[in-house]
């Protein structure tokens, strides 16, 4: 019995370890998007609020200050259902969360602490299966 308890211990423990490591920001990744803008990956964020669990993606966009001046709202859109389907899709896992927000910013924020300095944009998803396979569908929120 002892054992199997420490068994159990033992693999919470790696459990507990993975989860964190997905909490902490990573080395940069770049990423391609539709509009051709520099984009890396920084961090991803798990949280229940009370809309079910939610997945944060959040992406690093150095020239966004700048482009979101002149880009459309639909390029700008294009590139974060990019980033939602190409990137948060294939990531997810069990328990599949109720909602995936996608978020750039001309440079790494605290999550949650507002900079008036950093420009900074995010959409919501929701994960639906298709005739095509899996896809972000937008999520007005």
């Amino acid at each position: 019995m002892i054992l199997r308890l420490s068994s159990f211990a033992v693999a919470l423990s790696v459990l507990a370890l993975s989860a964190a490591a997905e909490l902490t920001p990573v080395d940069a990744q770049d990423v391609t998007v539709p509009s051709g803008q520099p984009v890396a990956f920084y961090e991803t964020l798990m949280d229940r609020p009370a809309m079910g669990l939610t997945a944060r993606f959040r992406f690093v966009a150095p020239e966004l200050g700048r482009r979101i001046k002149t880009m459309p709202y639909e390029a700008l859109e294009a590139d974060l259902s990019a980033l939602c389907e190409s990137y948060a899709l294939p990531r997810l896992g069990e328990p599949m969360p109720s909602i995936i927000v996608i978020s750039l910013s001309e440079r790494p924020t605290e999550f949650g602490a507002p900079d008036p300095e950093v420009a900074q944009v995010f959409e919501a998803y929701r994960p639906a299966e298709t005739d095509a396979g899996a896809a972000c569908e937008w999520e007005a929120f």
